[in-house]
């Protein structure tokens, strides 16, 4: 008995379906890492502008509020607000990165009783 000439117009498929597609693998420790970079990379802008904000408040000689309010607002700027707009865009880094600068900005607010985020400007004076 003779087996049958393969038909020509027949396309091979593989015998249990097509392939699956690759592992996409979690997107957590990527958070995560990036998270603590955040945190690291606010607490390096948070030392910057608060060195800054300590002289130019201790060195004018009228009013202090002034350099006080500019680096909250720049803190705030940088820790709540850039922290917010990559959360928004829901990628993976930048989804860490941005709570990263959220967390950081709330721990030194918390740790150092609004001194290093300018919300406690009482200090200042």
């Amino acid at each position: 008995m003779s087996m049958p000439p393969p038909d020509p117009n027949h396309r091979w498929q593989p015998p249990y379906g097509p392939p699956p597609p690759p592992p996409s693998g979690s997107s957590t420790g990527v958070v995560v890492a990036l998270a603590f970079a955040g945190l690291a990379l606010y607490s390096v802008v948070n030392v910057i502008v608060g060195f800054f904000v300590f002289f130019a408040a201790m060195g004018s000689n009228g009013s202090n509020i002034l350099p006080v309010v500019a680096g909250t607002a720049v803190l705030a700027l940088v820790g709540l607000g850039a922290g917010i707009a990559l959360v928004i865009i829901r990628q993976p880094w930048t989804r860490g990165l941005g709570l990263g600068l959220m967390i950081g900005w709330a721990l030194w607010s918390i740790l150092s009783a609004g001194i290093c985020t300018g919300l406690n400007p009482g200090l200042y004076a």
